[in-house]
């Protein structure tokens, strides 16, 4: 269908609404899909369930599209296995056991920040192991639990998106191959994610911002009035035998390390030319034959266990595979629709300068992540938009990508609604409205400074 106009703009607008109403990403990706669906076959009902079903399907038939489900749902298994013997465990006592080292306001923070940026693997498994380890430390040299909330959720998903070897990662990825593969853009999909990183400017000043907050001790906004909770020492003899320490970081060294290994032998020892959803895939395969080697022979898990947290992993990962691949139909639908030509061709005709469309990208995403609770659904629907102005506008791609990436970030990071917010709350032993109240003023801060950086980026690319 030709000059669909306005509706194709509504129906990126209708999934926000909907997000907002129902709470529910899924049923927000699969109700615009078919509504878009709709409009591109007349109005025809029967016709745009089959053709939602079909488009569903054939996804599949792309070999990158099933790596990447498969790496996502396999992600779910090691997050498990970690979790089932012990390593997970075992890494929280052993940074117990070092606490005295770290016996002050300054250390314990530090303690979680590290601890934050270590495990990028998954961000509710950073902001429960950092609340869990540095909570005790923290009550006992009076820090409050709101700036310890703080550090949990300024470590958990902007690191995840600055460290791409994750779910996080595979979500992008496949975003922005999904615009290459439609030639909206022209490039490689792995090498435009790695460049994106520098213009992820929201992450980079957080996790930056966090580690001055925790070094100078700065407490402004409600935070300066927030309360430490009063410590009681607890005394209490374990004699279990814990897990090593190396059962936890031996398996994420192997599977950061398996990504590059794993690119310069899919790129034919060019890692640039590699490719990245059959990378990631083989890192978490390499990574999960690794963990049963390794359990095995140090006895942490028996053969049954270790399938049984395997599929017990995938199943916990099945409703985050769903929307990956919402993600990447909506996308498709949204190319169709003309969305982002049709966006481009009214600032254009608005005199809009393309100056100013980083900016508005990183804010539009930021609103729709905070309205809704949620990065990954704001990624699915800026993305492709953000992309085709990007083509549009002749703006640098990496930049627009940084930017609902910021955007996505820092709109999850102030909603209430967000499950990493929700996660430190609960990890920290912190009111979860005192949280929010407490961190807002800081992830304003970072914002307004990612705001200026966008502008400015955007004045110098169209010098």
């Amino acid at each position: 269908m030709e000059h669909i106009g306005i509706l194709s703009v509504f129906i990126p607008l209708f999934i926000i609404i909907m997000a907002i109403i129902t709470k529910d990403v899924v049923v927000s990706l699969l109700s615009g899909i078919f509504l878009g669906e709709l409009v591109l076959h007349s109005f025809n009902p029967f016709e745009a369930v089959i053709a939602l079903l079909d488009g569903f399907i054939g996804l599949f038939s792309e070999g990158w599209i099933t790596k990447t489900i498969l790496f996502a749902l396999l992600v779910g298994s090691i997050i498990k296995l970690l979790s089932r013997s012990g390593a997970v465990e075992g890494f929280v006592y052993y940074l117990s056991e070092k606490q005295q080292k770290l016996d002050s306001p300054k250390g314990a923070l530090l303690l979680a920040y590290f601890i934050g940026i270590i495990i990028f693997i998954e961000s509710s498994i950073t902001a429960l192991v950092a609340g869990t380890v540095a909570r005790p430390l923290c009550d006992k040299n009076g820090v409050s639990r709101e700036k310890l909330a703080y550090v949990c959720d300024s470590t958990s998903a902007p690191v995840c998106s600055l460290i791409p070897f994750n779910a996080w990662g595979a979500l992008l990825l496949g975003l922005i191959v999904t615009a290459i593969d439609d030639k909206v853009i022209v490039g490689d999909g792995i090498t435009l994610l790695i460049e994106s990183i520098l213009y992820n400017f929201y992450s980079l000043i957080t996790i930056f911002m966090v580690l001055v907050v925790i070094i100078f001790n700065i407490s402004f906004g409600p935070m300066a009035k927030a309360k430490a909770v009063p410590y009681e020492e607890v005394v209490k003899k374990d004699t279990r035998k814990h897990t090593s320490v190396w059962a936890m970081i031996l398996p994420l060294l192997v599977l950061v390390l398996m990504v590059p290994i794993s690119l310069y032998y899919t790129g034919n020892g060019d890692i640039l030319k590699g490719s990245g959803s059959t990378s990631v895939f083989y890192a978490v395969i390499s990574t999960l034959i690794f963990i049963y080697g390794y359990y095995r022979l140090k006895g942490y898990i028996k053969h049954k266990e270790y399938f049984n947290a395997l599929y017990e992993g995938i199943a916990d990962m099945i409703p985050i595979g769903l929307i990956l691949l919402l993600a990447f139909l909506i996308g498709s639908v949204i190319k169709d629709l003309g969305t982002a030509n049709y966006i481009a061709t009214a600032m254009q005709e608005a005199n809009v300068s393309a100056i100013y469309i980083p900016l508005l990208v990183f804010l539009v995403a930021s609103l729709t992540a905070f309205s809704t609770g949620t990065s990954w659904g704001t990624f699915s629907i800026m993305m492709p938009i953000a992309l085709g102005l990007s083509a549009s506008f002749g703006l640098p791609i990496p930049l627009m990508i940084g930017a609902v990436i910021s955007g996505g970030i820092f709109g999850d990071h102030v909603s209430p609604i967000s499950d990493t917010t929700i996660i430190s709350s609960m990890a920290s032993g912190c009111d979860h409205i005192s949280h929010v109240r407490t961190q807002m003023p800081y992830a304003l801060v970072a914002a307004g400074l990612a705001s200026l950086m966008y502008l400015g980026f955007g004045w110098i690319s169209m010098m």
